[in-house]
């Protein structure tokens, strides 16, 4: 595959899967919208069928890998050539920049809306409130739309929880086995993934809202930073390490037990 190829595979099909996993949490979250309070396990579901749309999108471009941590289990693996990485990383970013915009652009109302609510305003606490940084990071009240955060502020312990859960998604991916292609999941595989991710959702994103992607955690991060949103709050950036280094652990993790017990 040429470098063109994946550059369009993985920046269309990561934009796809942040546009309707962020779509699907916008729906969720925003009182404006007729998902409102659907709750965790719409918000499960819909990253599941999310990474579907994506992967199908992308797979006949690249390997429709999607996320960088996935795509360095790969090169370890040996699926991607490891000179391809950094355009693969590249554009999975991009694509998960790309993708959070236009789940602004599709919400836009509801975000002006939800964030003039006088009940949000007054639940948000104030710079001279916050005693303690662990437990009261300065997350803005739609900072969960785009991005990750922990339901108790342990940097250790969510480390944890973004290593095994990514170590969970890896491994079953990985041992699927390639397409005839020789560089990514076939039809069925990507399936199998989807559900992969819901179970992952339901099992282990309690605790942090598992990311299991750096990209799909970083990129909407920048944007939601970037946005021209007023009352958005601030974009924790105290704790936006642990969803890039916890799911680059898990998967380097989850390669190597592959290639002790399963090549």
């Amino acid at each position: 595959m040429s470098n063109l190829d994946i550059f369009v595979g993985e920046t269309s099909g990561t934009a796809m899967l942040i546009l309707l996993g962020g779509g699907v949490v916008a729906g969720v979250v925003l009182k404006r919208s007729k998902a409102f309070g659907a709750g965790w396990v719409a918000i499960s579901f819909g990253w599941g069928f999310a990474v579907m749309v994506g992967a199908y999108l992308s797979a006949p471009k690249s390997a429709a890998s999607l996320n960088p941590a996935l795509t360095l289990a790969l090169a370890i693996q040996g699926g991607i050539k490891w000179g391809d990485v950094p355009l693969y990383i590249g554009s999975e970013l991009l694509g998960a920049m790309i993708g959070a915009f236009l789940v602004w652009v599709a919400y836009m109302g509801q975000f002006k809306a939800f964030l003039r609510d006088p009940e949000v305003l007054a639940a948000q606490p104030s710079e001279e409130g916050l005693v303690d940084q662990r437990t009261a990071p300065r997350a803005g009240p739609v900072l969960g739309i785009f991005s990750t955060g922990p339901e108790i502020r342990h940097p250790a312990q969510n480390l944890l929880t973004e290593i095994i859960g990514t170590f969970v998604l890896v491994i079953a991916i990985l041992t699927q086995g390639l397409n005839q292609k020789g560089n990514g999941l076939g039809a069925i595989g990507i399936l199998i993934t989807a559900f992969v991710v819901v179970a992952v959702g339901l099992s282990l994103g309690g605790p942090t809202g598992y990311a299991i992607n750096p990209a799909r955690d970083l990129g909407p991060r920048i944007v939601h930073a970037l946005l021209p949103l007023r009352n958005k709050g601030g974009s924790d950036w105290a704790y936006a390490w642990i969803p890039v280094v916890g799911p680059f652990a898990g998967a380097a993790l989850a390669a190597g037990f592959y290639e002790l017990a399963f090549a």
